[in-house]
């Protein structure tokens, strides 16, 4: 019989799922087939060394571009209980490597 887990969200992932909606159009659904894992109970990405045992972050396909889920977004979660996960935070891992390529404007330099 499967198990049923209420997923709860953090301010800071709704307020990042916000701001990545408005540049990835598909990521609800992308979401989807992770979120029927966890709600099954199915603990899906790695754990995060150096947070205890129960955080995890899952890579998660970016349908909006054609890289796979290397350069897709990045899932933050925290296994409460086993009924109880928390969705901490969600990224997109291309935008971090392009934010992170750009580099800072020189001061005062001519």
């Amino acid at each position: 019989m499967p198990t049923n887990v209420r997923i709860e969200y953090t301010p800071e992932f709704k307020r990042a799922l916000r701001k990545l909606v408005k540049k990835h159009h598909h990521i609800r659904s992308d979401l989807q087939p992770v979120m029927m894992l966890l709600q099954k109970g199915e603990l899906v990405g790695d754990r995060v060394s150096g947070a205890g045992n129960t955080v995890f972050k899952a890579r998660v396909r970016n349908s909006d571009i054609q890289k796979g889920k290397r350069s897709g977004y990045r899932l933050i979660y925290w296994q409460k209980t086993r009924k109880y996960i928390t969705l901490v935070t969600i990224y997109s891992k291309l935008d971090e490597l392009v934010k992170s390529q750009i580099s800072p404007p020189l001061v005062g330099g001519d």
